[in-house]
């Protein structure tokens, strides 16, 4: 099944027909108190314009809770209460797709883009792959979160996508927004606490960190799109455990054991520029540190294996070849085979990075 979901147009009809002013999208033109180019004419919702609350500019953006909002403003300047002013939209979503939770708040890279803005230089990036709550309590499940932010500190947007948790993360975010926080807030948010909710170093407080890693130049991120446009620049470094790779690499990886790289420096050259990268990013960040305090010029590709195999998935599934993938041998082979069709059961669940690889690996030798 295939979802189009192409946006909204405002039913501007009559406002069109009395000559009311409208934008470039056809969105009726209010001012901060919803008042039209008739001052006795209020309007609200998805049919007006509304300013931007990252860039300053009019935008559209139909949701409920801004719509509600501004109606509760008018009422009370209708009625001559407390004026009541609708400054801005930040744009916060959440949507359900199937088992899915998806939610946005900001501005995201296109917007950014489409309004000049260019990356590393008036904003940065980061993508973090975390679990719901702490992995060592039953249940936890994997997000993937992406963080906008300028060299200020100053958030722009972000986008979160997970099973479990989702919303409260966005919401989080959105209050840094709203109140002016920084990167280096968000990272001492001091946030509720117990196992089955988060972790003791909360999702939200370790976005801060990464964010603010990038900021005090700790670490060189290097997003899957930079390393596919600059192949030759890198050597690939993968720092995963020797299992993880058996289930995919980038092309063209060294296979460096975290846990053996100091002894292993000198295998490695000064001249090349290398390119670290892990499952999600933490070995990754690791690995980078280490290379550069001992004066080798190194990278971390931001997100790790599961960001490259989550935007590369389509044309890797194209490249294989699977004309060879033929069974031979006939009625015996297959009684054969059935004799050792064993069914084990392994627990992995809540198990982050490569614990489920390894732990895959350790019950199939045994």
């Amino acid at each position: 099944m295939t979802l189009l979901s192409i946006g909204v147009r405002p039913n501007n009809k009559i406002a069109k027909d009395e000559g009311f002013s409208l934008n470039k999208r056809g969105g009726i033109v209010a001012d901060d108190l919803c008042q039209t180019d008739d001052k006795d004419i209020y309007a609200v919702g998805d049919v007006i314009g509304v300013k931007d609350f990252i860039n300053g500019n009019e935008t559209m953006i139909p949701l409920a809770g801004p719509a509600n909002k501004q109606g509760r403003a008018v009422a009370a300047n209708m009625l001559g209460k407390k004026e009541e002013k609708y400054r801005s939209t930040i744009g916060t979503s959440v949507a359900r797709i199937f088992d899915l939770t998806v939610s946005a708040v900001g501005s995201n890279e296109k917007i950014l883009k489409r309004e000049g803005y260019v990356y590393k230089k008036d904003y940065y990036v980061v993508i973090l792959h975390p679990m719901s709550h702490a992995g060592y309590f039953p249940g936890a499940l994997p997000m993937t979160i992406k963080l906008i932010f300028t060299s200020d500190g100053e958030i722009l947007g972000g986008q979160i996508v997970g099973y479990d948790g989702v919303d409260k993360r966005i919401d989080t975010l959105v209050a840094i927004i709203y109140f002016k926080g920084s990167v280096y807030d968000l990272s001492k948010l001091e946030l509720a606490y117990a196992p089955p909710y988060s972790s003791a170093k909360d999702t939200m407080n370790f976005v801060g960190y990464l964010a603010t890693n990038v900021l005090e130049n700790l670490t060189d991120p290097v997003l899957v799109s930079e390393y596919l446009e600059n192949k030759e620049k890198y050597q690939l470094l993968d720092m995963r455990e020797k299992e993880e790779p058996i289930a995919g690499s980038i092309p063209s990886s060294i296979n460096i054991l975290l846990t053996k790289l100091r002894n292993r420096l000198g295998e490695l050259s000064k001249e090349k520029h290398y390119l670290v990268y892990c499952a999600v990013g933490l070995r990754g960040y690791i690995s980078e540190r280490i290379l550069k305090q001992k004066g080798f010029k190194v990278s971390n590709l931001i997100g790790g294996y599961r960001t490259y195999m989550d935007l590369t998935e389509d044309s890797f599934a194209d490249s294989i070849n699977t004309s060879q993938d033929k069974f031979e041998g006939g009625k015996e082979a297959v009684e054969n085979s059935q004799a050792y069709n064993i069914i084990e059961l392994l627990n992995v669940c809540g198990l982050s990075c490569h614990g489920s690889i390894v732990g895959v690996s350790k019950k199939y030798k045994r």
